[in-house]
């Protein structure tokens, strides 16, 4: 049991959040025994407790299964941002279904997958559209993070988790060096969620021993996306954390090779377009490159035809800007209201 950690909202922490940040089908076997352990312990002390009713967040194949054992024993369970089952692995919707009382949903379009499958779901909104204000404003941004006003800036942001920098980094920072070919004036910026990540990007930069207009800072996403005029990043919070900024972006994703090659050999993957802006579009509006595409040589490109397409940058832009009104709508407030609902029933 790791150390008690207790907060004035009445929080008390029994095991750091950093233990569930693994990601990928391969990559959780070396952490499965201490995760199960985990999962027991909580599951006896929540047992103990007797409360009104769990919430599960995120990290679906931990809460999941707690969630099933706990509703079986008489305890209400809500599980609070859905896992992406209507991306793939469809049948768990029959495990989620068994194990939650109610399933708060972060987007519209997964309490609409959720209601075909007749599975008690309430869509509430994002808590990161709230935090966002309607008009960001670049100029002010800049100048926090002193960066000439005038600068054409790319944010580069290669993930927040270890695997996802180690992935990334090389052919982020080399399509980067190509931009820069192109176009001397182009300034960029990196936000670094970690000292880890932060140490890995740095390590990946000597190595490769490139020149670069390059200012890294720790953390700052948000503030770094608002004074960018283009973005490159990985795949998730961080392409919906552009969408509500409204800006342009090319969005990246790659998974460990023998993870990848389950998911194409056992047709896991049940969508075509994986990133946010995308999905939430309902089409294709942002370049998404998987795996194999993602190359230095294809990243630069795609992020030179929105350097060389301000139509495109508009459209984008008003687009982002109705999905920013569709996500914003007080998500914690109205989550907070389907638990004291669930609560009295």
């Amino acid at each position: 049991m790791y150390p008690k950690q207790n907060f004035a909202a009445g929080c008390q922490v029994l095991y750091p959040a950093e233990k569930l940040a693994v990601m990928g089908l391969i990559e959780v076997l070396p952490h499965l025994r201490e995760i199960l352990s985990i999962r027991r312990s909580l599951y006896r002390t929540i047992i103990e407790n007797k409360p009104d009713v769990f919430i599960g967040i995120d990290a679906p194949d931990f809460n999941l299964g707690l969630e099933k054992k706990l509703k079986a024993k008489g305890i209400k369970t809500i599980h609070y941002v859905s896992p992406s089952v209507w991306a793939w692995r469809q049948n768990r919707i029959k495990k989620i279904a068994k194990s939650i009382d109610l399933m708060l949903t972060l987007f519209p379009f997964e309490a609409e997958f959720y209601r075909r499958h007749r599975v008690d779901v309430r869509f509430v909104g994002h808590p990161l559209a709230d935090m966002v204000p309607v008009n960001t404003d670049k100029e002010v941004a800049r100048n926090k993070l002193n960066i000439n006003t005038e600068s054409l800036v790319l944010a580069i942001l290669p993930g927040s988790r270890i695997s996802e920098v180690k992935r990334l980094s090389r052919p982020f920072l080399t399509a980067c060096a190509l931009c820069c070919e192109k176009y001397p004036k182009l300034r960029l910026i990196a936000p670094l969620a970690t000292d880890a990540t932060h140490d890995l990007f740095v390590s990946e930069l000597r190595q490769l021993e490139l020149e670069l207009p390059l200012q890294i800072v720790k953390g700052q996403s948000h503030l770094v996306i608002q004074a960018a005029d283009f973005v490159l990043l990985a795949s998730g919070t961080a392409a919906l954390e552009a969408t509500l900024i409204s800006r342009p972006m090319v969005v990246a994703y790659k998974l460990s090779k023998i993870t990848y090659w389950i998911l194409k050999k056992f047709k896991m993957l049940k969508i075509d377009d994986y990133s946010l802006p995308n999905l939430l579009a309902g089409k294709r509006v942002v370049e998404e490159l998987i795996q194999d595409q993602v190359t230095a040589e294809k990243l630069a490109a795609a992020i030179i035809r929105l350097i060389e397409n301000p139509d495109k940058v508009r459209e984008l832009e008003v687009l982002f800007s109705e999905i920013y009104r569709t996500l914003k709508c007080n998500a914690s407030e109205r989550a907070a209201d389907a638990v004291l609902e669930i609560c009295d029933s």
